[in-house]
């Protein structure tokens, strides 16, 4: 029969936690509701479905940093667009229409600069909510001290997946289909060759997700034992474990350097065949070669992004399967 405890972090309940009190002072924010099922066995709960829980838990708060993101990235993806129609201004001596390039700049960082502010305020009160109910699940599930301290620090890995990864992919994923797409409006051919570039780097990226996914699995089983490690065992053990961290650590970076070094490869013949393309039109502007140049090298550099997006939602996936913040479910 399923057994829940329910953690109300409000004032009346701080009281029974002295750490929640400092000098006799209440803290002032309150938590929201957060169950903990108590039947639920370790690995039982997922990277999606915690995600999820926060997602529920913080909506009005994650609605408004991501609205910002979405703004920053459509001013972006306007970036190359205007900049093109500014230096054709600029060579037909008309500079007030070239000086609306600068407003929409200015937009940018503005945009830009509030969001970084939101960013941290929102998500260390995440986290710091977080914290709590994830080392509590740890004693009711009966974990050692190394193994509850290892995944209170790993359950940081969810909030900054929020805070740091989802506009990292959600800038690489505007600017990917949005260059495309502008490259297929304005120079089909290339546009074309950036698509089958973009269909050649998705069908490769699920066996590197798999694999990375394996080496932070052997990761993260060692972390979690590195407290007890430290506080019991000798000299050679210690080597061995560290030495064993390194040779993990150096595999995956190997790993995205390879990757790495695909996708450049795959952006010097994008390059090759559009610098090709522009040499041979006739009477070609010199705001159309910028705007094209400018969204391929944005597509290129956004696919960059790829493999660590990649790498980091299989390093999630594990850590998923480890930390139960005991988030509610409906």
């Amino acid at each position: 029969m399923r057994f829940e405890r329910l953690l109300n972090y409000n004032l009346s309940s701080r009281s029974n936690y002295s750490g929640d009190f400092t000098q006799g002072t209440v803290m002032s924010f309150v938590t929201p509701e957060i169950r903990i099922a108590e039947n639920e066995k370790p690995g039982q709960q997922s990277a999606t479905s915690t995600l999820k829980a926060i997602a529920r838990a913080y909506p009005g708060k994650l609605f408004f940093t991501l609205s910002l993101v979405a703004l920053e990235n459509a001013l972006l993806l306007a970036y190359p667009l205007f900049a093109g129609f500014a230096v054709d201004s600029i060579i037909r001596g008309d500079a007030r229409s070239a000086l609306f390039y600068a407003v929409i700049v200015l937009a940018f960082w503005a945009v830009g600069a509030a969001r970084r502010a939101v960013d941290t305020r929102t998500f260390t009160r995440i986290y710091a909510d977080l914290a709590v109910p994830v080392i509590l699940n740890q004693r009711l599930q009966n974990q050692s001290t190394s193994t509850a301290a290892a995944r209170v620090v790993l359950a940081r890995e969810f909030v900054d997946f929020f805070e740091k990864h989802v506009p990292t992919m959600v800038t690489a994923l505007v600017s990917i289909v949005g260059a495309v797409a502008m490259l297929l409006a304005i120079e089909p051919w290339i546009g074309v060759a950036s698509l089958a570039g973009l269909l050649l780097c998705m069908a490769l990226l699920p066996r590197f997700a798999r694999r990375n996914q394996g080496l932070h699995q052997r990761l993260n089983d060692r972390l979690e034992k590195e407290i007890g490690l430290v506080a019991k065992v000798g000299t050679v053990t210690l080597k061995r474990h560290y030495r064993v961290l390194s040779r993990l650590r150096i595999h995956l970076s190997n790993r995205e350097a390879a990757a790495f070094l695909f996708v450049g490869s795959v952006a010097a013949v994008l390059f090759v065949i559009a610098i090709s393309q522009l040499a041979l039109a006739p009477a070609v502007k010199a705001g159309h070669v910028y705007a094209v140049m400018t969204y391929l090298w944005t597509f290129v550099s956004s696919l960059d992004e790829a493999p660590s997006m990649v790498d980091q939602l299989a390093r999630l996936r594990d850590i998923g399967k480890r930390v139960d913040p005991g988030l509610g479910k409906d």
